[in-house]
């Protein structure tokens, strides 16, 4: 891979990312639409969704393996044209014994992509020689605004099944125009493990498992502000409808400000750094939503844990991708794995426990476990492994 096929294949990742997040977010208002569509309750579109995410954590567990026999280049490729034909597959079932298994797809094919796309992004950071996967998850956030916004729009004016359409040859044509410029590592057996390298579905390295567990609550109060920040104005701080929405808007805002300056940030200071900051920072914020007197202080507090948390899952992909004794493609995926399953499990539990110790409480219990994150920075050195790697020599006869 030549400096300028890198440079191109850095704008190609960054096209996957927003692909993928175009087409979760034109799946955002598509959810409602099920409850007539199917005479379905709330319940059953619940156990519905958490069938999505099944199908996108179990997925998960195998991409890995699929990108230490193939590539990340290769699987990117099959998942990313594939996920174009998911959300009219889940808008066109009949019935609900289709619709069970087409949403488990949806987060199959969404789940392996998401692990491809971030193991493409670590080894382009590896021939660039600089970070690039904060801006990349910006992608993901522009591309969910363009295809939530634009998907409602849509929908308002022509119908859920135009949408869905509509999404799907989109996606497939802003895929295809990418293929040809991804890079990354050889396939296989060119791209066979390095020495000390191993391919497994589930790899027995305890500090990988730690960055797991550090992605899982850098995620779980990403999943706390999305699904709670709402309620929570108008519970505790009586706000009107509009304004409860901002609590999230302006979160989701800072974000992407923060993802899309993030590369520059950690080129500069370093993963470590970074993301210790982040961590404090994203605490900071949480905290003072928890005693925020007032709807908008609070508003502001979710601005502010929103510039924290935003490039700390990144960082955390990219540790994972250049973690030793593991391939790049397997660490990701368990990692991945692993912060998404919080977010199968977070919007349940902290309405439970909200429910019981009230939505301030349990705010304030969330910034802890980004002070733990923080601490525990240090484990992140190898996100900044990403000095360039030469183009390989021509070979000879």
């Amino acid at each position: 891979m030549t400096m300028t096929e890198a440079r191109r294949a850095r704008w190609a990742v960054a096209m996957m990312f927003a692909a993928a997040g175009f087409v979760m977010g034109a799946w955002a208002p598509q959810i409602p639409l099920l409850l007539p569509r199917h005479q379905i309750t709330e319940f059953t579109l619940g156990l519905l969704i958490l069938v999505l995410g099944v199908g996108a954590v179990g997925a998960m567990l195998f991409t890995g393996r699929l990108i230490g026999r193939h590539g990340s280049v290769a699987v990117l490729r099959v998942f990313a044209l594939s996920s174009a034909a998911a959300l009219p597959i889940v808008v066109f079932s009949p019935s609900l014994v289709v619709l069970t298994p087409a949403m488990a797809l949806l987060g199959a094919l969404i789940g392996c992509m998401d692990v491809a796309m971030n193991a493409n992004a670590v080894e382009v950071e590896r021939r660039l020689g600089r970070a690039i996967m904060s801006s990349s998850h910006g992608f993901w956030s522009l591309g969910g605004f363009v295809g939530g916004s634009a998907g409602a729009w849509v929908i308002s004016l022509w119908g859920a099944e135009v949408q869905a359409v509509l999404v799907g040859v989109a996606t497939a044509v802003a895929v295809l125009a990418t293929l040809p410029f991804l890079r990354g590592e050889a396939p296989a057996p060119a791209s066979a493990a390095l020495p000390g390298e191993k391919t497994v579905l589930l790899p027995r390295a305890a500090g990988l498992w730690l960055l797991g567990a550090l992605a899982l609550f850098s995620m779980v109060p990403e999943g706390a502000v999305l699904d709670w920040a709402a309620l929570y104005l108008q519970k505790d701080m009586g706000s009107d409808v509009f304004r409860s929405g901002l609590g999230f808007a302006f979160f989701a805002g800072a974000m992407a400000l923060m993802r899309f300056a993030g590369d520059s940030v950690r080129n500069r200071f370093g993963a470590v750094l970074t993301l210790r900051v982040s961590g404090l920072l994203a605490a900071a914020g949480m905290m003072l939503a928890a005693l925020a007197p007032n709807d908008t202080l609070a508003i502001a507090a979710f601005f502010v844990t929103g510039l924290g948390v935003a490039n700390m899952v990144p960082i955390l992909f990219s540790a994972a991708g250049n973690y030793p004794g593991v391939a790049s493609g397997t660490a990701i995926s368990a990692v991945t794995m692993v912060g998404y399953a919080g977010i199968l499990v977070a919007p349940a539990s902290i309405g439970f426990v909200a429910e019981a110790i009230g939505f301030r409480v349990t705010y304030a219990v969330l910034s802890l476990l980004l002070i733990i994150v923080a601490l525990f920075a240090g484990r992140t050195a190898g996100a900044d492994e990403v000095q360039a790697v030469p183009a390989p020599a021509p070979r000879t006869t």
